[in-house]
């Protein structure tokens, strides 16, 4: 597992380079997917749960019917970490399988 860590500016501007549709806002990186319908939303929610818990890394998200909007920092870490790119790169994947 990548080591957890802060993140300095260039490699935050690197990492939004590597995931597209992601932003920083408020020093965050943040996200917002659009599903089918709920089930999709909901599905797509409890798969990034799983990968979540598994890394003791969670997200500040939020769910209306078919859109899921995500923040994602290190709170004790005060901004953005190694882990937060991680899980920005799993939730990618997992969208992609629907």
């Amino acid at each position: 597992m990548t080591a957890r860590r802060a993140l300095e500016p260039a490699e935050i501007e690197e990492a939004l380079d590597s995931l597209p549709g992601w932003s920083l806002e408020d020093g965050k990186l943040h996200r917002e997917y659009t599903f089918t319908d709920f089930s999709e939303a909901f599905g797509f929610m409890t798969r990034c749960a799983l990968a979540a818990e598994t890394m003791n890394h969670h997200p500040e998200w939020f769910n209306v019917w078919n859109r899921v909007v995500v923040d994602l920092s290190t709170h004790d870490l005060g901004g953005l970490s190694t882990w937060d790119v991680r899980l920005a790169e799993a939730m990618e994947g997992l969208a992609g399988e629907r």
